[in-house]
C-alpha cells in the first residue's frame, strides 16, 4: 500500500517500533484524512491488500469483543 511506504520510509529509524508508537502514527493520520478520502484510499488497494486489510479488521475485532467478554465474566478463585 503506498501509504504504508510512505509512513515507513517517513518514519524509520525514528521510532522503535512499538505498539504504542504505531498506534500513535495511524491515530494521527487517520485524523487528518475524511470520510472520502480513506474511500479513495481503500479503492487504490489491490485485490489481495484488501483482503488482508478486511481480515485484519474482523481479527482485531473478533479480539477486542473476546477482551469485552472476559472484563464482564465474573472471576472465581
Amino acid at each position: 500500500m503506498k501509504l504504508v511506504d510512505e509512513i515507513f520510509e517517513m518514519y524509520k529509524g525514528k521510532i522503535r517500533g512499538s505498539q504504542e508508537d504505531l498506534d500513535m502514527i495511524a491515530f494521527t493520520i487517520l485524523e487528518q484524512l475524511d470520510q472520502s478520502e480513506l474511500f479513495d484510499m481503500v479503492k487504490e488497494l489491490s485485490e489481495e491488500e484488501l483482503a488482508y486489510f478486511i481480515r485484519l479488521y474482523i481479527v482485531e475485532s473478533l479480539k477486542g469483543r473476546l477482551e469485552q467478554m472476559e472484563d464482564t465474566r465474573p472471576f472465581y478463585h
